[in-house]
C-alpha cells in the first residue's frame, strides 16, 4: 500500500486506490503488471503505469464515473462474482474497531481556520470556515447511534479477532464485532493553531499531527487507540498530499501511523487517522448538492465523505486487515463504502438523509455482506 506525497506529478484515485509520487516505491500489496489489461483495452489506472494502489480514498465523482466506464468496458474480462467483502487476517492484530465503540476525535488543524466560536449547540465555530463545516462534522458524529439511527448498523455485521478466519465472508458465533456508537461516537474536539496548516501537507505530516492529538487527548498506550479513530481537519485552500491540484482526483482517504508508507511513527500505538481536507472546496465534485438542493446541500460532501472514511475507518482500520474485497472487482481493495461511492439518491443503494438527534445529514450507503448490497440502514448486529 502507498500513500501519495505532496510532490505528486500525477495522482489518479482508483477507488480504494491513488498514485503515489514517481519516487515512492511500489506496494508489496498492489496488484500485478498482468491486471493493467482487459478486454484488449489497456487499463489506464493500474500499476503497470506507476500508480500503486492505496487503501482507503475517496475518488471524485468525476473519476469514479471513468472507474465505472472503465469496469463497464472490460465486463467479461475479469471476475463477475458477487461484490462480497472478505476479512484480511487483520494488521497488527487489528481487523476492525471492536474493543470498544467507536471514538472519533476531530483536529481543526492549523491557524488558518481562524478565530474560534462556539454555537449555541457547543460547537466549535471558527472565522475561517466559509461553508460552515465545523459545526456539521461535529454534530454528525454526536449524532451517530441516537435516535434509533440505523446507518450504523450496517457496519456492525462485521468482525475480527482469532476466530475470524482469513478470506472469511461472514463472521462465526463469539467474534468481535464492530460495536454500535450508542450515545454518539464523538470523543473530543481539538482546535490546534499552535502551527500553520501546510498548503501541502504530506501523508507524513498529517500522521504526526495525529500522534500529536493522541497526546493532546491523552490516548498515549496502545489499549487507549484501539478503538480510535483522529480526523485531521484541514482548512479551506489547503492542499492536504494534493488534494484539488490539477491531478488531485481524491476527496480524503484513511490510513495508520504503522504503515511505512506513511512515513509517521506513533510511541502510542498504531493510530488510525483520516486526511479530511475541506472537500467544499472542490464543489459538487466532492460532494455539494449530491443529496440536498440549495443552500441545505452545500455540507453535504462534508458528512458524506467523512461518513464514508469513518465506515471505512472502523471496517479496515489498519488497511489492508480488516474487510476489503479482494476478488470479485476490477480493483481489488475496495472496502465498504467504496463499493458504495456515489450511487444517485432514489437509486437502489443511493445516497440520501441520514436521521439522528442532532439532525439530518447526507450520507452514502456502505456495503452490507449479508444482504448483498449497499445499505443506508440496518439492524444492529450483535
Amino acid at each position: 500500500m502507498a500513500t501519495a506525497t505532496a510532490t505528486a506529478a500525477t495522482l489518479l484515485t482508483v477507488g480504494t486506490a491513488f498514485a503515489a509520487s514517481a519516487a515512492a516505491p511500489a506496494a508489496s500489496s498492489a496488484p500485478s503488471a498482468s491486471s493493467a489489461t482487459g478486454g484488449g483495452v489497456t487499463d489506464p489506472y493500474s500499476p503497470a503505469y506507476g500508480h500503486p494502489y492505496r487503501h482507503g480514498a475517496v475518488p471524485t465523482r468525476e473519476l469514479n464515473t471513468q472507474m465505472h466506464r472503465w469496469e463497464a468496458q472490460t465486463k467479461g474480462a475479469r471476475p463477475t462474482s458477487s461484490k462480497t467483502l472478505s476479512y484480511g487476517g487483520g494488521v497488527d492484530g487489528t481487523g476492525v474497531t471492536s474493543g470498544g465503540a467507536p471514538k472519533v476525535y476531530l483536529v481543526f488543524y492549523g491557524s488558518q481556520w481562524g478565530t474560534q466560536g462556539t454555537d449555541s449547540g457547543g460547537n466549535l465555530t471558527f472565522s475561517g470556515d466559509p461553508k460552515a463545516g465545523a459545526p456539521v462534522v461535529q454534530k454528525l458524529f454526536k449524532g451517530l447511534g441516537t435516535g434509533g439511527e440505523a446507518w450504523s448498523g450496517v457496519m456492525t455485521q462485521y468482525c475480527d479477532g482469532p476466530l475470524v478466519a482469513k478470506g472469511a465472508t461472514s463472521c462465526p458465533a463469539g467474534a468481535a464485532h464492530v460495536l454500535y456508537p450508542t450515545g454518539g461516537a464523538l470523543a473530543g474536539v481539538w482546535y490546534d493553531p499552535s502551527v500553520a496548516s501546510p498548503t501541502n501537507a504530506t501523508a507524513k505530516q498529517l500522521g504526526d499531527e495525529s500522534v500529536r492529538a493522541a497526546a493532546h487527548f491523552g490516548n498515549t498506550t496502545a489499549a487507549s487507540n484501539r478503538d480510535a479513530q483522529y480526523v485531521i481537519l484541514s482548512p479551506t485552500g489547503m492542499h492536504p498530499d494534493g488534494f484539488n491540484t490539477p491531478s488531485g482526483t481524491f476527496c480524503a482517504w484513511h490510513d495508520y501511523n504503522g504503515d511505512p508508507y506513511v512515513g509517521s511513527t506513533s510511541p502510542y500505538g498504531d493510530i488510525a487517522f483520516t486526511n479530511m481536507p475541506y472537500v467544499m472546496d472542490m464543489g459538487t465534485s466532492c460532494g455539494q448538492n449530491f443529496v440536498n438542493a440549495g443552500s441545505t446541500g452545500t455540507d453535504d460532501g462534508y458528512s458524506m465523505v467523512e461518513g464514508h472514511e469513518y465506515a471505512e475507518t472502523i471496517t479496515d482500520q489498519n488497511p489492508a486487515g480488516g474487510w476489503t474485497n479482494t476478488t470479485s472487482r476490477t480493483y481489488s481493495g475496495e472496502e465498504n463504502a467504496d463499493e458504495c461511492a456515489w450511487i444517485s439518491p432514489g437509486s437502489a443503494g443511493g445516497a440520501g438523509n441520514v436521521s439522528t438527534t442532532a439532525g439530518s445529514f447526507a450520507m452514502q450507503a456502505t456495503w452490507s455482506n449479508d444482504t448483498n448490497r449497499c445499505d443506508l440502514s440496518h439492524a444492529t448486529v450483535g
